[in-house]
């Protein structure tokens, strides 16, 4: 007993989010429905009560960042050397750990969605409309989250010489006992959050997509269970092997398989049309991007609009910004917070608005050629298998896209787990290989209890879960995000 005690006096940050994880998950297990509507109504109160709040925080971040950049503290370098990764290589991991199989969830379904069902009421087409708000939800705010904890983590290590844990990172938390272990304490409970959330989307696309080349209904819970097995798999595989041997070499595969997969469609589709409406989508996005960012007059789509697609988005950014954000800060040792800011804002966001005009303008071109649009592309999980069937050699596209959803999924989650060992190996910037399999195996558990509570009720699915969930457990960071941004902003003007 004395052995043990001692083992946590040692680490607790370890022992606690472990502890924590692992009763979440037997509580899941064994009340799945009774914890499904506990997080179905704390959504709506969430939705209520915080609503405007986690849009003010997400303009907020932007507008933050393009201070840093354009201030004297964008000049500020992140350590003496030069960049341990080339530009692309650079570019490649950041965006396969931002983003990764979500840009393949959503390519088809949601610009479709906001085609049919436009959020908003201004002069621009309804193709224009689709595009500036799937941009909105996938742009500049998304990528200000990470950002935010890029810099401030950044700094800490590589500046202030301290560890990577996000405590590290406020110095006036260190004159509060418990305030560092609570820090890191919770951002490692949103990191794995946010995580579990993208491996059920993500695995139940592959089920899916199997599901569709098979011809057979979509939806059976044992084939993604399994599915969750080998992503965490080869994703503990490719933490084991490191950043530079397993993670940069299949982010690089990742964004080249990406391109072709996009430059594929591009030229399967209307190419004028797709470059004009990306054009004018952002154009527009840029001029209105303060009223879409605080839903003011006509650019507010109404409450239940908000829940279901802003809130939740914002949510899910928040609970990825942790592990992204430091995962980011590590691999951007020697660049400067001007040039990290630029490269963090703008590059993954203009390639997934292109990526975003390629499916979706195409997608629009095969609706208006159906004689009757039936709902082909309503399910998230389906619709893009569904899109390439109207493209030639679909079954060969149908197999890209699963292999490209796995090794998306397999960078994010051996992103995760390399952070969240570094957070339980007291900051060290290569921890050790026995935290690289406990967490690999937690957010297996954890991502299995997951998949069985959005398969709890017959009116619901993974996604509807996860918004739910997402929704509540990301609202204690989204309260920290804004201290954190007072207090490094303090932190800078006292080295002036």
């Amino acid at each position: 007993m004395n052995n043990f005690r001692n083992r946590i006096k040692k680490n607790p940050l370890f022992y606690f989010s472990t502890g924590i994880l692992i009763i979440f998950s037997f509580i899941i297990f064994l009340f799945t429905e009774v914890f499904y509507e506990v997080i179905e109504n704390g959504s709506i109160w969430v939705r209520e009560i915080f609503g405007s709040f986690y849009l003010w925080l997400g303009l907020i971040c932007v507008a933050f960042l393009l201070f840093i950049a354009f201030s004297k503290f964008g000049k500020i370098r992140l350590g003496n050397s030069p960049p341990e990764f080339d530009k692309l290589s650079w570019i490649a991991m950041l965006y396969s750990a931002g983003m990764g199989a979500g840009i393949l969830l959503r390519a088809v379904q949601e610009p479709v969605y906001m085609y049919l069902n436009p959020p908003i009421s201004t002069s621009s087409s309804h193709e224009i409309i689709a595009l500036e708000y799937t941009f909105y939800q996938w742009g500049f705010t998304a990528w200000a989250f990470y950002g935010v904890f890029a810099i401030v983590i950044g700094y800490s290590i590589f500046v202030e010489k301290a560890d990577v844990r996000l405590s590290s990172g406020l110095a006036n938390s260190r004159k509060l006992p418990f305030l560092p272990l609570l820090t890191d304490l919770l951002t490692i409970l949103t990191t794995v959050f946010g995580l579990v959330a993208a491996i059920a989307l993500g695995t139940t696309q592959i089920e899916g997509g199997l599901s569709h080349l098979l011809q057979k209904p979509a939806g059976e819970l044992a084939p993604v269970l399994g599915i969750v097995f080998l992503i965490c798999l080869l994703a503990f595989f490719s933490a084991w092997a490191g950043v530079q041997k397993g993670i940069k070499r299949i982010s690089n595969l990742n964004i080249y398989t990406t391109v072709l997969l996009m430059l594929f469609v591009l030229f399967s589709g209307d190419i004028l049309a797709i470059f004009s409406n990306f054009f004018q989508s952002l154009y527009h996005y840029v001029v209105d991007f303060i009223p879409l960012s605080l839903a003011l007059g006509d650019y507010n789509p109404g409450k239940q609009f908000l829940t279901d697609w802003t809130y939740y988005y914002w949510a899910f950014w928040l609970a990825w910004a942790p592990f992204t954000g430091i995962f980011i800060a590590r691999i951007s040792k020697g660049r400067s917070l001007r040039e990290m800011i630029i490269g963090i804002l703008l590059v993954p966001s203009l390639g997934s608005f292109f990526w975003f005009s390629v499916f979706g303008t195409s997608a629009f071109d095969v609706i208006e050629g159906m004689k009757t649009y039936n709902g082909e592309f309503n399910n998230v999980f389906t619709s893009m298998f569904v899109f390439f069937e109207n493209l030639p050699f679909s079954g060969i596209s149908s197999v890209v896209v699963i292999l490209l959803l796995i090794s998306f999924l397999v960078t994010s989650v051996d992103s995760a787990i390399f952070v969240l060992s570094m957070f339980s190996d007291k900051g060290k910037e290569e921890p050790k290989k026995k935290f690289r399999l406990i967490w690999a195996v937690l957010i297996f558990v954890f991502s299995e209890a997951i998949i069985l509570l959005g398969n709890i009720k017959p009116e619901s699915d993974v996604l509807t879960a996860i918004q739910k969930f997402l929704i509540i457990s990301s609202l204690p960071f989204a309260i920290f995000t804004a201290g954190m941004l007072i207090l490094f902003l303090k932190r800078l003007l006292q080295k002036v």
